[in-house]
C-alpha cells in the first residue's frame, strides 16, 4: 500500500467540505501520460487500500503488455477511535493514510492495450473506488 515515507504532522484536521464553493478540481484534470484514464465525477477521500485494490485490478488485466499511471497518492493521515470507546479522551490513533479527490480528478491512466480491454478495466477499477467515475481518453 502507498504511504509517505515522513510527515511534517502525524494528525491533521479535518477540513471543512462545501460543495459550493469550488468543489471542483483544478489540477489533474487532463489525461498527461496514458491514453486512457478514470476520472471521479464525485468527490471522496480515498484511502491507501482502495488504491491498492483498484491498480491490483488494472494490473491483473493489463499483464505485461500495458502500462498504468497512479495519478493520485495518499498523502493525508486519517485516525480512528477503537471499537466501543466512549466520547471525549481525545483524538484517535493515526490508521493509515487517504487523498481527498474532488470531482474532475484523473485518478489512473492506462496504455498499451485496445481499448476495450482498457475500457473493461479501468471500468472493473471504479467499482473499487468510493467515488463516481468516468472513463475518458486522450483528444
Amino acid at each position: 500500500m502507498l504511504f509517505p515515507k515522513k510527515v511534517k504532522h502525524r494528525k491533521w484536521q479535518t477540513t471543512r467540505r462545501n460543495p459550493k464553493k469550488g468543489g471542483v478540481e483544478t489540477r489533474g484534470t487532463e489525461i498527461s501520460f496514458g491514453s486512457y484514464g478514470l476520472k471521479a465525477t464525485t468527490g471522496a477521500r480515498i484511502r491507501s487500500n482502495q488504491i491498492e485494490s483498484a491498480r491490483k485490478v488494472l494490473a491483473r488485466s493489463v499483464s505485461k503488455v500495458g502500462k498504468i499511471w497512479i495519478r493520485i497518492f495518499p498523502d493525508r493521515p486519517y485516525t480512528a477511535k477503537p471499537a466501543e470507546v466512549g466520547m471525549g479522551k481525545g483524538k484517535g490513533d493515526p490508521q493509515g493514510y487517504s487523498f481527498e479527490v474532488r470531482p474532475g480528478r484523473v485518478l489512473f491512466e492506462i496504455d498499451g492495450v485496445e481499448e476495450k480491454v482498457a475500457r473493461e478495466a479501468l471500468r472493473k477499477a471504479g467499482t473499487k473506488l468510493p467515488v463516481k467515475t468516468r472513463i475518458v481518453t486522450r483528444v
